[in-house]
C-alpha cells in the first residue's frame, strides 16, 4: 500500500516539476531575450547571493525534517512548529546580511544594490517552504506540488506583463518575493487544513533539531558555494554580460533538474521506511534509485552535447552565442551532483551525516581554487569545468577515499548495472497497472 501511495506521490511532484520547468524554461527565454546579457547576469548575481543566505537561513533542517516527523509523528506539530520558528528568525538576520553584504560590496553599482535588496525579501517567505517537507514525510506531495506550481503560473503571468509592458529591471526583481509570497500562503492554508497536529513551539525540540541539523549547515553551505562561487568570481573577472551567458547555459543543463529531485524526494521517506524494516530491501532501494539518476543523465547528457549550438541559438539567440561550449560541459556535472544528493539520504539512515561536512568542504575548496585558475584561461567553459569536477570529486572520489562511507559508493556503483534499472521499470509499470485497477 505505501509502495501505491509513493508512486502517486511520485506523479504529482514529477508532473508539477515538469511543468514548471516548461514554464521556467520559457518565460525566463523570453526574458532573458528582452533584459540582454548584461541585466540577465545583474538578475542572476542577486539570485546568486541569495542562494548563499539560504544554507544559514535553513540552518540545515530541510536535511532532517522528512526522518524525524516519519520516527516521531506524535509529535510532528512541535516538530515543524519549532523548525519554522527557527527558519523564520534565521531569516531575517539574513535579510539584514545579504544587504549589509551588497552595499559593502557593490556600493558603486547602485542598481545592483537595489536588486539584491529587493531579491533579500525573498528569504522571509522562503523560510515558510519547510513545511513541504512535512507533506514530503506524508507522502501528501500532490498538495505541495500544486500549490509551487499554480504560483509559478501567476509569477509567469507577471513575467509576461512586465515583458509586455516594458518594465525595467527592478520589477523583475519582485519576481521571487511574489512567488515566495505565494507558496508560503499556500503550504501554510493547506498544512493547517491538513495537519493532524497544532504547530507549537518547544525550546526542547528546537534544541534537539538544531543539535542534529548543526551538521548540515556547514555542508549546505559548501554546497552552495561551489554551485554559486562560480557565478560571483565570473561577475569579478569578466563582468556581468558573461554571467548572463553562463546562467543562460546553466539554464538549459538544469531544465531536466526538477525532474531528478522530484525522483528523489518521492523516493526519500520509503526508502528511510526501508531502513526501518530490512536492511537488504534499504540498500536494493538506494541502488534503483542510483540506477535511474545515472541512466536518465547519460541520456539527458548526450543529446544536449550534441543539440548545444542549436539550442542556444534557438532559444536565446545569437547574441548568447557564448553559452554554447558552457552547455556541453556543464550537462555533464547533473548526475553526480544527485549523486551527492541521494548519498546524503544514506548516510543519514546510516547515522554517518558527521562525515557530510567534510565531503562539501573538500569540494568547496577545490571549486574556489579550479574557478579561480580556469576562468582567466577558458572562461565560462572553466567555470563549467570546474563545477564538473568537483561534482565529481565530492560526490563520487571522496566516496571511495573516506572508508565510512564506501559502502555507499558499492551501491553506486551496482545501481550503474542496467539490471537494476530494468529492474525498477518492471516494477514501476507493474505498480502502474495496480493503480489503474484501483
Amino acid at each position: 500500500m505505501i509502495k501505491n501511495r509513493m508512486l502517486k506521490n511520485a506523479y504529482w511532484i514529477i508532473a508539477c516539476k515538469i511543468l514548471q520547468s516548461i514554464l521556467n524554461l520559457f518565460v525566463g527565454v523570453i526574458s532573458a531575450r528582452y533584459l540582454g546579457p548584461a541585466n540577465y547576469g545583474i538578475i542572476a548575481y542577486a539570485s546568486s547571493i541569495i542562494a548563499f543566505a539560504l544554507p544559514l537561513m535553513q540552518l540545515g533542517l530541510q536535511s532532517i525534517l522528512v526522518q524525524e516527523i516519519t520516527h516521531d509523528n506524535e509529535n510532528e506539530g512541535k516538530i515543524m512548529g519549532s523548525a519554522l520558528t527557527l527558519s523564520i528568525f534565521s531569516s531575517l538576520l539574513c535579510m539584514i546580511g545579504v544587504i549589509g553584504f551588497t552595499f559593502f560590496a557593490n556600493r558603486e553599482d547602485s542598481t545592483t544594490v537595489i536588486v539584491c535588496a529587493i531579491y533579500s525579501i525573498s528569504i522571509f517567505f522562503q523560510a515558510a517552504e519547510m513545511i513541504i517537507y512535512w507533506f514530503q514525510a506524508k507522502l501528501l506531495s500532490k498538495y505541495s506540488s500544486i500549490i509551487i506550481l499554480l504560483a509559478y503560473v501567476a509569477v509567469m503571468s507577471y513575467k509576461i506583463y512586465l515583458l509586455a509592458t516594458g518594465k525595467n529591471l527592478y520589477w523583475f526583481a519582485f519576481t521571487p518575493v511574489i512567488n515566495g509570497f505565494l507558496v508560503a500562503l499556500g503550504l501554510v492554508v493547506v498544512y493547517l487544513k491538513k495537519g493532524a497536529q497544532k504547530l507549537s513551539f518547544s525550546l526542547s525540540y528546537a534544541k534537539k533539531l538544531f543539535s542534529k541539523s548543526k551538521f548540515f549547515i556547514i555542508s549546505s553551505m559548501m554546497i552552495t558555494i561551489f554551485q554559486n562561487t562560480d557565478k560571483l568570481m565570473i561577475q569579478s573577472m569578466l563582468g556581468e554580460a558573461y554571467v548572463g551567458y553562463y546562467t543562460a547555459a546553466l539554464t538549459v543543463a538544469g531544465v531536466v533538474g526538477f525532474v531528478y529531485s522530484a525522483i528523489i524526494d518521492s523516493a526519500n521517506p520509503v526508502i528511510i521506511e526501508a531502513k526501518k524494516i530490512e536492511q537488504a530491501k534499504f540498500e536494493k532501494n538506494i541502488s534503483s534509485l542510483y540506477s535511474v539518476i545515472f541512466y536518465l543523465a547519460i541520456i539527458q547528457g548526450l543529446v544536449i552535447t550534441l543539440l548545444a549550438e542549436p539550442i542556444i541559438q534557438i532559444l536565446y539567440g545569437a547574441a548568447y552565442a557564448p553559452a554554447i561550449s558552457a552547455l556541453r560541459v556543464g550537462v555533464w556535472q547533473i548526475s553526480f551532483s544527485c549523486f551527492g544528493t541521494v548519498r546524503n539520504i544514506w548516510m543519514w539512515a546510516e547515522k554517518k551525516y558527521k562525515y557530510i561536512w567534510i565531503i562539501d568542504v573538500s569540494g568547496a575548496i577545490l571549486n574556489v581554487i579550479l574557478n579561480y585558475f580556469l576562468i582567466p584561461i577558458w572562461g565560462i567553459s572553466g567555470a563549467a569545468f570546474a563545477s564538473f569536477a568537483t561534482q565529481f570529486f565530492a560526490n563520487f572520489l571522496l566516496g571511495f577515499i573516506i572508508k565510512p562511507i564506501q559502502k555507499n559508493n558499492f551501491l553506486l556503483m551496482k545501481g550503474c548495472n542496467p539490471i537494476y534499472l530494468i529492474s525498477f521499470v518492471k516494477t514501476y509499470l507493474k505498480k502502474k497497472e495496480k493503480l489503474k485497477e484501483e
